[in-house]
């Protein structure tokens, strides 16, 4: 009979934990597991299918990134969305990804640069043609591949993880109200070349200004809402 060699067996409660976090996220950007909504130990189980050891190994992940909160005499609350929310997460964009714009647009290869826009450049003759069942999708995905690729620029994992959390915020925060849709796809799309066009010129200055000016934009967006 094989035997679990001891790195295995102190890796695996890591392992379940993490695969449990995926399977609360997934079900929570499906909402499945609804913003504001109030839950027990056993629901997540029920609802993640992980069992009760790793939902509570994994409940104070989840406050500590802010998905959850413990209500007295109520019990665990999922985070809703509220204007607080929308303040939070777009200031905690500002900070981080004014100032990776200004490294990525003097680090970043060219071949990453032409890639970036590219991409959004098929987006937008997609959106233009009349778009397509995967348009939305497709431009969200490219939506989050710049922003990563200038966070992980600064090849950091705190600072990766933090925006990661804080993107998932942003994710629920478009999927209650505004996600991308066609109406502001291109005005979006439009707003990340002008971010292209900027780390093409290798001028870190006007790169963070146009990213800032982009996630304002956004975050005026959500707040009409």
């Amino acid at each position: 009979m094989n035997q679990i060699e001891p790195e295995e067996r102190e890796g695996e409660p890591l392992k379940l934990r993490e695969r449990a976090y995926a399977s609360f996220t997934e079900r929570l950007l499906a909402r499945e597991i609804k913003p504001g909504q109030f839950v027990t130990q056993r629901e997540l189980v029920a609802m993640t299918g992980f069992p009760l050891g790793a939902i509570r190994e994994l409940i104070p992940r989840l406050e500590a990134e802010g998905l959850i909160k413990t209500v007295p005499q109520r019990g665990m609350q999922v985070a809703h969305v509220d204007l607080n929310l929308i303040r939070n997460a777009f200031q905690f964009r500002l900070f981080l990804e004014k100032e990776a714009t200004a490294l990525y647009a003097v680090n970043a290869t060219d071949e990453e640069i032409a890639e970036q826009r590219a991409r959004h450049e098929a987006i937008i003759v997609r959106a233009e043609a009349g778009g397509d069942e995967q348009l939305i999708e497709d431009a969200e995905d490219v939506d989050r591949l710049l922003h990563e690729a200038i966070i992980d620029h600064l090849d950091n994992d705190i600072v990766s993880q933090a925006f990661r959390v804080t993107w998932l915020k942003i994710r629920l925060i478009r999927q209650y109200e505004t996600r991308i849709q066609n109406h502001i796809l291109v005005p979006v799309m439009r707003d990340h070349l002008k971010i292209i066009g900027a780390i093409e010129t290798r001028d870190p200055i006007r790169a963070a200004e146009e990213m800032s000016i982009h996630i304002g934009n956004a975050r005026t967006r959500a707040m009409n809402y």
